[in-house]
């Protein structure tokens, strides 16, 4: 399945109603997200397959794909395009047998020997970071720059550098060699998503033009 990493945003719906979150993924589709990730680490089973069902129909709307972190079960039930993978998660070659040769498998990966491990699993992107600390709740280990840089040059899938990004912060990413950028703060948490997607947007261009 074909796709576009540029920018890549993660969902975040602590403390938000979901008709509340559902604008915010409608704003940050019409600002230039290319990728949307549905991330609930904490719902049953069937709450988060009716938030899944109802973000899919704005992502939708809006042609842009949508990746369920870490529940297979939930991407397959929803009709979603993909699934994420964590290192804790479920291995990404299970994932990919699970979900089939035309959905798209993404992973995390934080050392060239796991990026490479992914790779050859099935992996379809691989994402990687922390870059810089993070608000979400998620914990998160720091990954050098350099090491993202390795990364790219290591494998043949894209690479989106994830942890803390704004477009303020993203210049350090120049010349790594990434595909696009992971956001989720920088867009959840601003007053205005939509301007917010469209700076990172650019910026992503920037950086893959860098490469």
């Amino acid at each position: 399945m074909t796709f576009d990493p540029t920018l890549y945003f993660i969902t975040d719906s602590t403390g938000l109603t979901q008709a509340r979150l559902l604008e915010i993924v409608a704003e940050a589709c019409q600002g230039g997200a290319t990728l949307v990730q549905l991330r609930e680490k904490n719902r049953s089973t069937r709450a988060c397959l009716e938030l899944a069902l109802a973000v899919k129909t704005v992502t939708d709307a809006y042609q842009v794909p949508l990746i369920i972190d870490d529940r297979v079960d939930i991407a397959l039930a929803s009709g979603a395009a993909g699934v994420h993978v964590g290192a804790e998660d479920m291995p990404v070659a299970l994932a990919r047998r699970l979900m089939g040769p035309d959905r798209i498998v993404g992973a995390t990966a934080k050392t060239v020997d796991r990026a490479l491990q992914a790779q050859e699993e099935g992996a379809d992107y691989l994402g990687v970071g922390a870059i810089y600390p993070t608000t979400t709740k998620v914990v998160t280990v720091i990954t050098k720059v350099s090491t993202l840089t390795e990364i790219c040059q290591a494998v043949q899938v894209p690479v989106c550098a994830i942890g803390g990004l704004n477009p303020t912060n993203c210049d350090v990413l120049a010349g790594s060699g990434i595909s696009g950028i992971c956001a989720v703060s920088a867009i959840m948490k601003s007053e205005d998503p939509r301007q917010a997607a469209s700076l990172l947007r650019q910026k992503a261009e920037e950086l893959k033009a860098s490469r």
